[in-house]
């Protein structure tokens, strides 16, 4: 009796192996995250308006700069007539006072410039993970609908690299499995008239 268990609960493990595995197959898609996101018609507006903020940002800072070297120029020349030996000591004590306004008006200027430097980087910094994390829900949510309704288990993103920057797929045999083409279509389906259509094909050598 013994000898027959020991032969039958190999045999009863594997056939409920099988029948568990056979249950529940997985049925794998792959999807190009880096391509759906640069195609995505809502990236692109992203940005462009991206793009604005910054070059209102650069023209602001630019103007506070040559203000603050124009107010350095001033104090430089209220110091150096300040120390004229040719006008009255009174003269050059009221000069004196004048360049040390303008010196603390100087500084001012200079915590302003940093100030707006620190808050202007911060303040892109938090648009551009905004606006990212609002386009990868975006397409989160399109990739999740389609595995649902095309019956896969699971999607793997082959743009996907490990912290040693290698490729995490070595390896996807083509074919339907792969979505990309799929799902950057369904979430331009809502794009404005105005956007250009995506267009990542490499060009032809």
């Amino acid at each position: 009796m013994r000898k027959l268990l020991k032969k039958l609960i190999p045999m009863l493990i594997l056939f409920v192996s099988t029948s568990v595995f056979a249950q529940s197959q997985v049925r794998i898609a792959t999807v190009d995250l880096g391509r759906v996101f640069t195609n995505y018609w809502k990236t692109k507006q992203a940005q462009t308006a991206i793009d604005e903020k910054k070059a209102d940002i650069e023209k602001t800072g630019r103007e506070m700069l040559d203000t603050f070297n124009k107010s350095k120029e001033d104090y430089q020349k209220m110091l150096d007539s300040a120390n004229d030996p040719a006008v009255s000591s009174e003269e050059r004590d009221k000069r004196k006072k004048a360049a040390e306004d303008k010196l603390k008006d100087l500084k001012d200027q200079q915590d302003a410039l940093q100030q707006f430097d620190r808050g202007s980087s911060t303040s892109l910094d938090e648009q551009l993970k905004r606006t990212r994390d609002n386009i990868l829900a975006d397409i989160r949510t399109a990739v999740t609908a389609m595995a649902k309704s095309d019956g896969y288990t699971l999607v793997l993103d082959t743009a996907s690299q490990s912290i040693n920057a290698t490729p995490v797929i070595l390896y996807s045999a083509p074919g339907d499995n792969d979505i990309t083409d799929k799902v950057i279509k369904q979430i331009n389906m809502g794009a404005p008239a105005d956007m250009p259509k995506a267009d990542d094909k490499p060009e032809a050598k």
